[in-house]
């Protein structure tokens, strides 16, 4: 080392310094030997020329060139693992700062603060109006320093407070408040420790809007607990669970065709809706929501949207339960035979086609039947070349039958059969002259008479 270095007064021990030039030492090293490994020979010669210890002599003396100016504090903070600012004044500065984001790796971000080497690093949960792009300016606070890492621990909602993090551990149930959302779910408090709860933890059934969560204090489960990461996740699904277990032994236990409930719908398919009456979710068939013709459950109800039932059917060993809408509403069926009188003339649309005949739909939830043999007068080989879907048509009512809620239609009644054509009158044939009647000439003489030659008349045996 020069004499200029051993000169130098004594300076009070930084314990991070050695951190400091034991992380500048390896850089060094790394630079200067990318040829190979260096031999333990202090004999050995380098690429600049001259011995080892000529090298280290060097190398020390271009390191405290590089840290001449900077103080402990500037760099790794306190004794207290906290940032002080201003060279060796020792003041400890807790205030925001201005940083900017040169980083972005999983759920971190990398922030690059005020000095030549500080850096930082904080969760991405704390951006819930979404990740920064590199280059922007963020305003943050040092919670901490990770030595292992070389890394401030900062946060964007003020300066570090000291949690229990022995308050909390796993299966433990305990109150969250919620502080924000984020694209995975929302940002809540644990006895002052900030965790998460996910998405698919919050409910039972999908949740698609978070911000009605914001502000509550939510009873869940700790699921994940460490605190060395600091990494908290809590779930509130395994709580509703949990009770939801409990009330459907209460529900089945008492449960009886013709009851009704108020349920909420869960999940929605085509062929119909699952409804959750307390604890039990119910079948509610796409035909047992209206009396109206539904083709799919979507159009009748929604997820979330409270809905008044019926128990129509309960399989207690398969633990399946069906359920009907339509019944606790007036059918329209009641008095259809008032409405609809046999012999009446009622207008309605051709609602669907088939093979044997078309339906008309007479009003919501009333269909009646035009046969096929009910539809021309002549022959009908296909419905749809003489009734189309949606065509608007007058037909007669032919039957009603109330129990099995048919009515029979008839457009061929409606037609009026074709009147015969009168047959073309024959054209009178020309008169021909009549030829004159000749005289019939007897070759004979007459027998008899009065003319000369004997009697008119002979008797016998004369």
């Amino acid at each position: 080392m020069s004499d200029e270095a051993n000169d130098k007064p004594d300076t009070p021990a930084d314990p991070n310094k050695d951190v400091r030039l034991d992380r500048f030492l390896r850089k060094g090293r790394q630079r200067t030997n990318s040829g190979g490994v260096p031999s333990l020979d202090s004999e050995t010669t380098y690429a600049g020329g001259g011995d080892a210890a000529d090298y280290d002599a060097e190398l020390e003396r271009q390191m405290e060139e590089a840290l001449a100016g900077f103080d402990g504090g500037d760099l790794l903070g306190g004794e207290d693992d906290r940032p002080q600012r201003g060279k060796g004044k020792g003041k400890q500065d807790t205030g925001p700062k201005k940083g900017r984001v040169f980083r972005v790796h999983g759920q971190d971000v990398f922030i690059d603060l005020p000095g030549s080497r500080n850096q930082g690093v904080l969760n991405a949960m704390q951006f819930p109006e979404g990740v920064p792009p590199i280059g922007t300016e963020v305003e943050v606070f040092v919670e901490s320093f990770d030595s292992s890492a070389g890394l401030y621990i900062l946060n964007r909602k003020g300066a570090a407070i000291d949690v229990d993090w022995s308050s909390v551990r796993i299966g433990m149930t305990v109150e969250a408040k919620v502080t924000g959302t984020n694209k995975g779910g929302l940002s809540v408090e644990v006895n002052g420790i900030r965790g998460f709860l996910p998405i698919s933890q919050i409910e039972l059934f999908r949740v698609e809007n978070l911000d009605p969560y914001v502000g509550k204090k939510l009873l869940c489960i700790v699921a994940e607990c460490d605190p060395e990461d600091r990494n908290l996740v809590v779930s509130r699904r395994g709580l509703l669970e949990k009770d939801r277990e409990e009330q459907a032994e209460k529900l089945w236990a008492k449960l009886e065709e013709g009851q009704v409930y108020e349920g909420i719908v869960r999940n929605v398919r085509d062929f119909g809706a699952f409804v959750d009456i307390g604890g039990v979710d119910g079948l509610l068939h796409v035909g047992e929501m209206s009396w109206s013709r539904v083709e799919k459950a979507e159009d009748a109800v929604k997820p979330g949207q409270k809905v008044k039932v019926v128990v129509l059917r309960i399989d207690r060993e398969r633990r399946k339960l069906s359920l009907g809408a339509k019944q606790l509403i007036e059918s329209p069926w009641d008095d259809v035979e008032t409405r609809y009188a046999v012999g009446t003339t009622v207008t309605g649309k051709v609602s669907r086609l088939t093979d044997f005949g078309a339906f008309v739909e007479l009003e919501p939830a009333i269909e009646g039947l035009i046969h096929i043999s009910e539809l021309s007068p002549n022959r009908v080989r296909r419905v749809a070349d003489v009734v189309q879907l949606g065509s608007t048509v007058e037909v007669k009512v032919l039957s009603v039958d109330k129990a099995a809620r048919r009515i029979g239609l008839s457009l061929k009644a409606m037609t009026k059969p074709p009147e015969p054509e009168p047959e073309p009158e024959a054209e009178p044939e020309p008169e021909t002259p009549a030829e004159p009647v000749k005289p019939r000439v007897h070759k004979t003489p007459l027998r008899g008479g009065t003319g000369a030659g004997g009697p008119l008349f002979k008797m016998p045996g004369e």
